[in-house]
Parts: structure tokens; sequence; C-alpha cells
């Protein structure tokens, strides 16, 4: 199968990122053709500096492949260089009903927190439309806010097909398993929306201090506590082993511990578990010209498919 997926670099990846999507993402690899992209054209509507487009978009190719994405097995490329998605876009976009894109939730909701509304960000799902229809995508892992948007993919390019033939293949989402909670420094959801978020990359010293300042409850430390109701224990639980949560979820009950305790067996235990890609990801930082290399290998497959899939919607339309 063809699986596609994007990621808009907008700002470093954070632990809730990783646990929620990305570490799906290149589990995917394993037994499916793989197409991922960095969505440059699509952070254009909240990044509007060039210098730190360029960057973040580096940044995020760094961070895919130092977290095991592997370019023998999966297409890695900047969205931009494939021209073809932006005709794509107007191909659709001539179809598109400007109702069905008022409806699309993600757009009311930066409206709501006060974003611009411009035309960028209302067509956005026509763009991200043709992201997924240019490479005959069959699967896009997506979380349960962006199935909307695959509905939308499939209205579109099912309308098209209506209209002018069978072109577009129609893809299917595959939500992704979110059973692992990623809480943030505050116990709400780990989301940049809220700051409270902990960073894969950086100063291990300056996470650590982080994660020594998350936010407890003021109960005494001799109170038996259910583990499971605690936002600490959940982050420990997603970096140690079964028998070292058993064992902590055993202390959490019997209480007469105290919170830094935990917060330094989550330090720990987090630092062991990126200790690999870490590493991985300065090699690559001393070696950008195989980063470089590996994005442009990846553009050109990526135009190669996408340049087929444009050629045959100019002829069921009628551009060629």
């Amino acid at each position: 199968m063809r699986v596609l997926s994007g990621i808009q670099p907008t700002g470093r990846p954070h632990w809730g990122n990783f646990f929620g999507a990305i570490r799906q993402y290149i589990d995917l690899q394993e037994e499916n053709e793989g197409f991922y992209f960095i969505a440059d054209l699509h952070a254009l509507t909240t990044v509007r500096d060039a210098k730190q487009l360029r960057e973040n978009t580096l940044d995020a190719a760094l961070d895919l492949l130092a977290l095991g994405l592997n370019p023998d097995k999966a297409t890695l490329f900047a969205q931009s260089r494939v021209p073809e998605v932006s005709e794509i876009t107007w191909l659709l976009m001539t179809g598109t009903p400007m109702g069905l894109l008022e409806r699309c939730h993600a757009y009311k909701e930066k409206k709501a927190r006060g974003l611009s509304a411009d035309a960028g960000l209302f067509t956005y799902p026509v763009l991200m439309a043709a992201d997924i229809l240019a490479y005959d995508s069959q699967i896009v892992p997506v979380g349960e806010d962006q199935v909307q948007h695959i509905e939308v993919c499939r209205d579109l390019a099912g309308t098209f097909n209506h209209t002018f033939g069978e072109t577009f293949v129609l893809p299917k989402a595959k939500t992704l398993d979110h059973g692992a909670k990623v809480p943030g420094t505050d116990g709400q959801k780990m989301s940049k929306s809220y700051d409270n978020t902990l960073p894969l990359f950086g100063d291990v010293k300056k996470i650590r201090k982080q994660i020594m300042r998350i936010t407890t409850d003021s109960r005494p430390m001799e109170e038996p506590k259910e583990p499971e109701d605690d936002h600490l224990f959940q982050l420990y639980r997603l970096f140690a082993s079964p028998a070292d949560v058993e064992s902590m979820a055993a202390m959490y009950r019997r209480g007469g511990f105290g919170y830094g305790e935990v917060k330094k067996a989550v330090a720990e235990a987090s630092e062991a578990y990126f200790a690999e890609a870490r590493a991985r990801r300065d090699d690559l930082q001393a070696n950008l010209d195989y980063v470089h290399q590996t994005l442009n290998k990846g553009a050109d497959r990526a135009r190669e498919v996408a340049s087929q899939v444009l050629h045959r919607a100019q002829l069921a339309c009628g551009l060629r």
C-alpha cells in the first residue's frame, strides 16, 4: 500500500508529536511504500520569515531521519519541491464548493483563535487534498481532528472523477492510535498551543529542568495515590519497561514517596529512550550534504509520480 503523511515545519517536535503520530508514521514504512513530505507550503499560513522557514524545513528533515525514517524504504521530500502539487490544487479548486471549505473545522477554529482569515488558510484543505492525490496515495495516517480533511479530499477527487472520468485514487484515512496519552507539563494534553511541551531534541539539562518543574498536586507524600490518575505516571509509562511501570505503580499505591523521585525517573527514562536518536541527529547535523541529497532524491522520486498524476488529470479535463 502507498502511505502518505506530511509534517509542518512550524516548530520543533515534542513528546506528544512523537508518540501521537511520528512513531506510527515511521512504523508504517516497514510494510508499505511511504511518501513523507515536509509541508513548507502549508507552513506559509503561519511562518512569514524566509530564514526561519528554511531552518525549520531542514530541522524537520533532521528530526525525521534521526527518529528512524529510512530513505531506502520511504521517500522524504519538501512539499514545495514538487510544483505539480500546486497545479493539481488549482484543478481541484475549480470544482470546490465554498460551503465545503466554510464547514472545515480547522479553518473555523483558527479564525476563533484570531488568526487572519486569508485565502491560504481558507483553501488549506484543497492543497492538502492535492498533496494526497498527487502520489496516488491509498492510506493517509491522521489524528481524529484531521479525518475531516481526508473526507474533503475524497469529495473533491470524487467530484473530479465524476465530471471528467476516473482520474484520482480515492484514499482512506488510517486513524492513529492515541492510546498512549501524552500530558504536558501542566497535566493538559501536550500541545504547542498550551505552551506545555517537552522537546524531543535540545539541551538535555534544560529538558531535565523542565521535567523537574512539572506541575503536581499537593497531596502529602505518605498518601497512597492511583497511578492512572497522575500525569507524571502517564509520562513515565511512555518510556519505561513493563516491569518498571508495574514497580512504579506499586509505589504510587502504597504511598510514602515524593514527586521529585518520579520526575527524576521520567527524566532518566526519557533520556535513555531518545539517546540513540539524539546521537543520530548529531551525526546528521555534521553531514548536511547527506541530508540535502536525501531531500533532493526524494523530490525527484516524488515529482516522477506526481507528474504522471498531473498529466492524467490534465488529459481528463482537456488541458492536454
